[in-house]
C-alpha cells in the first residue's frame, strides 16, 4: 500500500470513529422540517431573553403606575387601577387582586352597583387563577344574574366557567366539565356573534364536534390578528390543540411554539402552550427540551402566582427531571466510552503518523530526483517549443510575402495588359481622327473642321468608355469589393451604381483608394472633377460608416486578403 493512501485510511478511520460517538450520544434529534427546526431555534432564543421581557413589562406597569396620584377622582383611579389590573392579571395575580379590591372599594364608595358588579367579576376571575375557589365562590354567589346588565352577565358566565374549568384543571378531575360546558353554553348564547372571545370560543367549542368548522373560524381570526399579540397567542393555542386532535403533530408544535413565543413576548405568564409543547417533547423523546420549558413554566408560576396548573406542572417536571437525569448519567457514561476509545484511536493514530513520516522522508529523496529530471525535461522542451514557434513564425511570414507576390504580380499583369491594349487603341483612334482631319481641312470645310475641334463629344465618350474599363479591370479584381465596401456603411446610407454600370463617382474614388492613389488632386485629375469635390465625397461618406468615421479608408484598404502594391493606368507614380 503507497504511503499516502495509508495515511488516508488512517484519517477516515478517525473521522468516522467520532462520527458515531457523537451520533450515540444524547441530543435533540433532528427535526422533521426546517420551519419547526427555525421556530425552536427561536423559542430557545426567546426564553434565553425572558427577563427582559419581563423588565420590559415591569416598566410598562411602572408608567401606569406613576399616573396614580393625591388629585384624581374615583373615577379616574378607578379606570388607572383597572388598566393595572389588566397588566398584571397573567403576570403577578396578587397585584392584579390588589388594584380589583381597591377598585370595589372605589365602587361602594360611589354607590355604583355598574362597577361593583364588574369589579366583583374581575376579582372572582383572580381568584380563580390563583386557587382562591372558595373566594371565588363566595364572590360569584353574592351576584345576582338577573340584575346584571347584558355585558356583565357574559362576564358572570365567563367568571362560572372558568372557575369550573380552573378547579378541574388543579385536582386534575374531568366530573366538573358538564358545570363549565353549560355556564359556556350561558356565556356563547348572550356574546356578541362578531366579537373575538365569541369566535375564539366558539373554535373550543367546535374542536371536537366540528373540526373545520373550528379550522374556519381559527384561519379567520389568524388573518385579521396582527401577529405576536396576546390575542395571537390565545389564537395559535387554539389552532394547535385542533392540530393534535387531528392527529396533525407537526403542525401542533410548529402553532405551540408560535404562541409559547408570543406569550414570552408580551410577558404573560400563564403559559398553557408551553406546557402542552414541554409535554409533546418528552413524548417524542427530546428530554432536554421537555426539561427547559418544564423548567421554564414552574418559573413562571412561581414568579406569577397563577397556581390552578401547579400541581400538575410539579407532577409532570418531577417525571421529566428524572428521564433527564437519567439521560444525563447515559451521557455521561457514553462520553467516558468516547474518551476511552478516543484516547486509544490517538495512541494508534500517532503511531500511524511516525510510520507516514518515515515514508514521506524516503518519499522527499525520490520526488526531488524526479523534480530535477522533470526540470531538465521540461527545459529541453522549452527550447523545441521555441524553434518550433521561430521556424513557424518564418514560415507564416514566407507564405504571407509570397501570397502578396503573387497578388502584386496579379495585378500587375492586369493593369500592364490594359495598359498597353490602351495605348494602342487611343493611337488607332489618334490615327483615324487626325486622317478625318485632314480631309476635312483638303477639302476646305473649315466650318465642320472647326466644330468637330469644338466639339467635346469624342472626350466624352472617350472618357465613358475608360471609366467602363476602370470598372470591369477593378471588379475583375476585387469582385466583392461593392458588398463589402456598403457593409462598412450604414444599411440606409448603402451606395448602389446604375444597373447599366459596375461602379459610380463614389465607389471610383474608393475604388482608386483601394489601388492605393491617396491624393485627392490625382483622384480629382482621374475622375476629371475638382479636388474640393474628390473631398467632399470623402467627407460625406465616411459620416455614413457605421464604425469609426476615422478608421473608414483603413478598413476600405482592408477589402482583399492583403494590400495591393498598384501601378497607375496613366503614367501615376505609386503614392505615398
Amino acid at each position: 500500500m503507497k504511503p499516502h493512501n495509508l495515511f488516508a485510511n488512517g484519517v477516515n478511520f478517525v473521522a468516522w470513529t467520532l462520527a458515531l460517538f457523537l451520533l450515540t450520544g444524547v441530543g435533540t434529534p433532528l427535526r422533521a422540517s426546517d420551519e419547526l427546526r427555525r421556530l425552536t431555534d427561536s423559542l430557545h432564543q426567546t426564553i434565553d431573553q425572558k427577563a427582559s421581557f419581563a423588565a420590559q413589562k415591569e416598566e410598562r406597569i411602572a408608567r401606569i403606575r406613576h399616573l396614580l396620584g393625591a388629585d384624581l377622582t374615583f373615577a379616574q383611579e378607578y379606570k388607572i387601577n383597572s388598566r393595572l389590573c389588566d397588566e398584571y392579571r397573567k403576570f403577578e395575580v396578587d397585584s392584579a387582586i390588589h388594584y380589583a379590591s381597591k377598585n370595589l372599594w372605589i365602587a361602594r364608595q360611589l354607590g355604583d352597583d355598574y362597577r361593583r358588579c364588574e369589579s366583583s367579576l374581575q376579582l372572582s376571575m383572580l381568584y380563580s387563577m390563583c386557587s382562591r375557589y372558595r373566594d371565588a365562590e363566595t364572590i360569584l354567589k353574592t351576584l345576582s344574574p338577573k340584575e346584571l346588565p347584558p355585558d356583565l352577565l357574559v362576564e358572570y358566565y365567563r367568571a362560572y366557567s372558568s372557575f369550573w374549568e380552573y378547579y378541574a384543571i388543579s385536582l386534575s378531575d374531568n366530573n366538573y366539565e358538564p358545570q363549565r360546558v353549560a355556564y359556556e353554553d350561558s356565556m356563547l348564547c348572550r356574546m356578541d356573534r362578531q366579537s373575538f372571545r365569541y369566535k375564539l370560543s366558539r373554535s373550543y367549542y367546535y374542536t371536537n364536534s366540528a373540526p373545520q368548522k373550528a379550522q374556519e373560524l381559527l384561519q379567520d381570526l389568524l388573518e385579521t390578528e396582527e401577529v405576536g399579540t396576546p390575542n395571537y397567542a390565545m389564537i395559535t393555542h387554539s389552532y394547535a390543540m385542533l392540530c393534535r386532535n387531528l392527529g396533525q403533530r407537526e403542525e401542533a408544535k410548529k402553532f405551540l411554539m408560535r404562541s409559547a413565543i408570543a406569550d414570552i413576548r408580551n410577558a404573560t405568564r400563564e403559559t398553557a402552550s408551553l406546557q402542552q409543547l414541554a409535554l409533546m417533547e418528552y413524548e417524542d423523546g427530546n428530554l432536554a427540551d421537555a426539561f427547559e420549558f418544564t423548567q421554564s413554566v414552574i418559573d413562571d408560576v412561581v414568579s406569577s402566582g397563577i397556581h390552578f396548573r401547579a400541581m400538575e406542572n410539579y407532577r409532570f417536571y418531577s417525571i421529566i427531571n428524572s428521564a433527564y437525569q437519567e439521560a444525563q448519567q447515559r451521557s455521561r457514561a457514553n462520553l467516558k466510552i468516547s474518551l476511552v476509545a478516543i484516547s486509544t484511536t490517538s495512541v494508534l493514530l500517532v503511531l500511524l503518523v511516525v510510520f507516514v513520516y518515515i515514508q514521506m522522508k524516503k518519499n522527499v529523496r525520490i520526488k526531488r530526483a524526479l523534480a530535477q529530471s522533470n526540470e531538465e525535461l521540461r527545459q529541453l522542451n522549452e527550447r523545441l517549443n521555441l524553434a518550433n514557434s521561430q521556424l513557424n513564425a518564418a514560415n507564416s511570414r514566407l507564405n504571407e510575402t509570397n501570397r502578396q507576390l503573387n497578388e502584386t504580380n496579379n495585378v500587375k499583369e492586369h493593369y500592364i495588359a490594359e495598359f498597353f491594349d490602351i495605348c494602342f487603341s487611343y493611337i488607332h483612334k489618334m490615327e483615324k481622327f487626325q486622317n478625318m482631319l485632314y480631309k476635312t481641312a483638303i477639302n476646305k470645310y473649315y466650318d465642320e473642321l472647326i466644330k468637330k475641334l469644338k466639339s467635346p463629344a469624342l472626350i466624352d465618350e472617350e472618357l465613358h468608355t475608360l471609366y467602363d474599363r476602370f470598372d470591369k479591370v477593378f471588379i475583375d479584381l476585387y469582385p466583392t469589393f461593392v458588398a463589402d465596401f456598403n457593409a462598412l456603411l450604414r444599411e440606409d446610407e448603402r451606395i448602389m451604381p446604375r444597373p447599366d454600370a459596375l461602379l459610380n463617382k463614389e465607389l471610383r474614388i474608393y475604388a482608386l483608394l483601394r489601388l492605393g492613389i491617396n491624393d485627392s488632386s490625382k483622384i480629382a485629375n482621374f475622375l476629371r472633377c475638382s479636388t474640393s469635390t474628390v473631398y467632399n465625397y470623402r467627407t460625406k461618406i465616411r459620416n455614413k460608416a457605421i464604425g469609426d468615421r476615422d478608421l473608414f479608408e483603413d478598413e476600405v484598404m482592408k477589402i482583399s486578403s492583403s494590400a495591393l502594391q498598384t501601378i497607375y493606368i496613366f503614367g501615376g507614380s505609386k503614392s505615398d
